[in-house]
């Protein structure tokens, strides 16, 4: 490790329950390496810039909008780090790139760590890539699918099986046509018809694109309502669990079920304990189907509406197709009334293709190896430009000032609701036991601290 003794590593999470988990793990490996981690909210992580001292920012995405906070960070004397929480799934279109990626984000990013071999071969062939190195690493959010971690998650399994007995679990992923802030669906005025723009999140895709991809997914989203009302009316004899995508409108899902007994509407928590204690899953095109696929558990895609162009086909491809309602019935029956489902076919090509570190060192330590050795950080206290710093200090303060006034703001993309939606209250108690199930796991991490730093954030070190 050169610079600091102990350098700070700063782990921004934006979806709670996607990524919480696997960024406390990644976290812990990262004190037992001797850093000191900065981990909590996104946007209240975004905030704290100006006032923390230089280190390595974990940016999570490569989208055009997030260029000036990573020129913000980098002129703060901060060195910045990547991997993409979405690339692993994603559609087959040259608008992929246009849409997630541009040039001026990736160019501070010192090092960007790739979920696989496809992933880095992406990245690699894009021509805005730079300097950034590309590494093969695997993701921290793969380590927790891992034999080893099986048990982190056996009281919670346990719970859910007393609770809600044998069940298949639903998940959505439909966030561009049901957002919970109406104007971060994919097209917004105009009724969604040939009037409408693109939003905020389709920044970068063509019109012409955005409006195919709305309408592809607003059919997929209609036929799921009525496959819900079908096996709601039908299929009383069977247990149904609908989880919703983190950044959807849940209240638009939670009214389809509430007629329907044997279905409920539940979004808490990290979502392996209940593909693990779920009979099947149900979907299209979410990385759950991955997940699941790496736990053994078995996944129907429903794909009614398809499309080579907008489908999301990692997936897909790694799940029992489905193309009728008829069908769909038919798999859930045929896996529930299955004690066994070990001889049921995964496609391990595919998945090797896209994940790797599936054995041997974690992802986690992987990407810490590089950290550790590849960055520099003692040349940001002294000789870093005090002219960039201290613009950058003041863009930043601005920018702080201005989300927490939208903060206030109902229906805005900055809200308080909108961001407690995503980013629940969580304690450093709730997190300190989370650390303990970890390490009664691996029996590694019983050193590590944590402890509220501010709002929303909270920092871990070494117990000395």
């Amino acid at each position: 490790m050169r610079g600091d003794s102990n350098p700070l590593l700063i782990l921004p999470v934006e979806n709670q329950v996607r990524e919480l988990d696997s960024k406390l793990l990644f976290g812990c490996f990262a004190v037992e390496k001797g850093f000191e981690v900065l981990i909590g909210s996104r946007p209240y992580v975004n905030f704290a810039m100006t006032k923390l001292r230089p280190g390595i920012f974990v940016a999570k995405s490569m989208r055009r909008r997030s260029a000036l906070m990573l020129k913000i960070i980098q002129n703060l004397g901060h060195r910045i780090v990547a991997w993409d929480e979405e690339s692993l799934v994603r559609f087959q279109s040259a608008e992929y790139n246009q849409w997630r990626f541009s040039n001026e984000t990736f160019a501070p990013i010192d090092h960007l760590f790739a979920w696989g071999k496809d992933d880095a071969r992406m990245f690699r062939e894009y021509e805005g890539l730079g300097r950034t190195a590309v590494h093969i690493t695997g993701n921290p959010r793969m380590d927790l699918l891992r034999r080893e971690f099986r048990t982190v998650f056996e009281t919670e399994v346990n719970e859910i099986k007393e609770k809600f007995g044998s069940f298949v679990l639903i998940n959505t992923n439909f966030s561009f046509v049901n957002s919970y802030v109406s104007n971060l669906n994919l097209l917004i005025g105009g009724d969604r018809g040939a009037a409408s723009v693109v939003s905020r999140t389709g920044e970068g895709m063509s019109t012409e694109f955005a409006r195919g991809m709305f309408t592809h997914q607003e059919r997929i989203a209609r036929s799921f309502v009525s496959l819900i009302s079908k096996i709601g009316s039908e299929k009383r004899d069977i247990k149904f669990i609908l989880r919703p995508h983190p950044s959807e409108n849940h209240s638009f899902w939670r009214e389809i079920v509430s007629e329907f007994p044997n279905i409920e509407m539940i979004h808490s928590g990290n979502v392996i304990p209940w593909i693990l204690a779920s009979t099947c899953l149900l979907h299209n095109g979410c990385t759950t189907a991955v997940e699941a696929a790496v736990l053994g558990k078995p996944a129907i895609t429903y794909q009614k509406i398809r499309s080579e162009s907008f489908d999301y086909h990692l997936p897909n491809g790694l799940s029992s197709i489905a193309k009728c309602e008829l069908e769909v019935i038919e798999l859930i029956e045929k896996l529930v009334q299955e004690s066994s489902h070990r001889n049921l076919p995964v496609n391990k090509g595919l998945l090797q293709e896209h994940l790797s570190a599936s054995e041997g060192p974690f992802a986690s330590e992987r990407i810490l190896e590089i950290l550790a050795s590849g960055i520099d950080l003692s040349h940001r206290h002294g000789s870093f430009s005090r002219t960039k710093r201290a613009s950058a200090h003041l863009i930043g303060t601005a920018r702080t000032a201005l989300k927490k006034i939208n903060s206030y703001r109902k229906g805005h993309r900055n809200s308080k609701a909108y961001h407690d939606h995503r980013f629940p209250k969580v304690t450093s108690g709730q997190l300190q036991k989370k650390i303990a199930t970890l390490d009664r796991t691996l029996g590694r991490f019983a050193s590590v601290k944590i402890d509220e730093f501010s709002e929303n954030l909270f920092i871990m070190k070494r117990d000395k």
